[in-house]
């Protein structure tokens, strides 16, 4: 049977699992809500719903560096208590986040944080582009809302597909950490430095590269 996104996100808000587990278990078992539910709370994946409400102000500043230098990257993971920030589970987590910014250059930490402008700005263009090919508006709209589902998961971490297990998301990775260390842990933020990003070149390093492309 076919899976709605209103089904889908009416499971997410339920159990706070991520879209693809939800989408998954929903297939699972027939499109029925509860028995999607207790799919996720058997995978450990809903269990993370019952933590996301407590206050998580430890953590630490996890940092990445890649390509002999030339590629940074820090992020700040919150958790409940100290004594799991020095949990070696944690630390993994936080290491792996670091590293899957480096390889994925993610735009923001949630959907929630895109600018509503720069949205509506990529719905004009899906929308521009699916009226092109003639369909109904039912349909148009329908395209539209899987195209920026699409556009969330290529910009937002946590929707994005995680580099060292693409079948889970990132999401769904930080779900299972919380299920396993018991306690409730945000991504808060993060920062990438690209070695030169922005700086402009010299003239004379232009000219050179000029001159080299030219064979002078």
């Amino acid at each position: 049977m076919s899976i709605t996104a209103s089904q889908v996100n009416e499971l997410r808000k339920a159990t706070g699992a991520g879209l693809m587990d939800c989408k998954k278990a929903l297939t699972e078992t027939g499109g029925d809500h509860e028995k999607a539910v207790d799919y996720l709370r058997k995978k450990g994946l809903a269990a993370a719903s019952k933590k996301a409400g407590r206050a998580a102000t430890e953590g630490l500043v996890g940092s990445y560096i890649h390509a002999g230098g030339k590629i940074g990257v820090l992020v700040e993971v919150n958790c409940e208590t100290d004594f799991v920030a020095k949990n070696e589970g944690f630390q993994t987590f936080v290491k792996d986040i670091a590293m899957h910014i480096a390889a994925a250059s993610p735009l923001y930490v949630r959907r929630e944080e895109v600018d509503p402008a720069v949205l509506e700005r990529e719905k004009d263009i899906y929308r521009a582009k699916a009226k092109e090919s003639g369909k109904p508006d039912n349909i148009v709209e329908k395209i539209i809302e899987g195209q920026v589902n699409k556009f969330y998961g290529d910009i937002c971490l946590l929707e994005q597909a995680f580099v060292k297990d693409p079948d889970k998301t990132v999401q769904t990775y930080l779900n299972e950490t919380i299920a396993t260390i018991g306690e409730n842990i945000s991504i808060r933020r993060f920062a990438k430095f690209n070695l030169g990003e922005g700086l402009e070149k010299k003239e004379s390093d232009f000219a050179a590269e000029v001159a080299a492309a030219a064979g002078v």
